[in-house]
């Protein structure tokens, strides 16, 4: 019986660049589904749910950033990676992807052996995540975070985080009082030579304290060097 195919779904207004996309991801034995705007990417979702979409930022119609932030706030399709590609390579493109919950991004033009890199590198952190059952529940003040399933509370009630946010949550309330640079936040959260600038650092932050609300106050600022969980007294 052989395994089943890893499930990519591209959404790509190109052609060229689908062609090329799809070539390379199948040589890797992926299983790719096409859409070439934002629209046809949530038809074929409704059909099949893949386990990674490659999407494009600059969309007819709906554009890769308004597309992404639907598939944020839906409970179904929430859970899936998505690497965004981004022609222009602005920081403002970047930090916008990041804040609303993609979990990468490819600048244009992309060489295809980076492309396929970073996106097993996003399926082995999903896969570790799912994976991650025998690891402790982790209770800290008022917060419980559970590896395993992903989740976190604050007081009893679940707050939601991204795949990035729930990853620099518990890497900091792991080591409470230890403080951390930027650069160490993103090697521990997203891997080594992640091209992230300190700018998406900083708004994954802030978006983390404003979901945590009140919580979010354990997470300090040290001025110069970076961040850390408060420790408990």
């Amino acid at each position: 019986m052989t395994a089943e195919k890893t499930q990519i779904l591209v959404v790509e207004d190109e052609e060229d660049i689908r062609e090329l996309v799809r070539y390379n991801l199948e040589r890797e034995n992926f299983d790719v589904t096409e859409a070439e705007s934002g629209e046809a990417a949530l038809k074929s979702l409704a059909q099949k749910k893949p386990d990674l979409i490659l999407l494009d930022i600059m969309l007819p119609g709906k554009n890769g950033l308004q597309i992404c932030r639907e598939l944020k706030k839906n409970k179904s399709f929430c859970d899936i990676p998505v690497v965004m590609m981004t022609a222009r390579g602005e920081e403002s493109d970047i930090v916008a992807g990041l804040e609303i919950g993609a979990e990468d991004y490819i600048v244009k033009p992309f060489s295809p052996k980076v492309m396929v890199a970073r996106i097993k590198a996003v399926l082995r952190r999903k896969a570790a995540g799912t994976t991650a059952g025998t690891e402790d529940v982790l209770r800290i003040y008022d917060l419980v975070i559970h590896p395993g399933r992903h989740e976190v509370s604050v007081g009893g009630k679940p707050v939601e985080l991204t795949a990035s946010e729930f990853g620099l949550l518990h890497f900091l309330a792991r080591r409470p009082g230890w403080v951390f640079t930027r650069y160490q936040i993103v090697d521990a959260v997203h891997g080594e030579d992640y091209p992230v600038t300190e700018r998406s650092v900083d708004v994954q932050i802030v978006g983390l304290r404003k979901k945590l609300k009140k919580a979010g106050d354990y997470i300090e600022t040290v001025r110069g060097v970076g961040y850390r969980f408060k420790d408990e007294e």
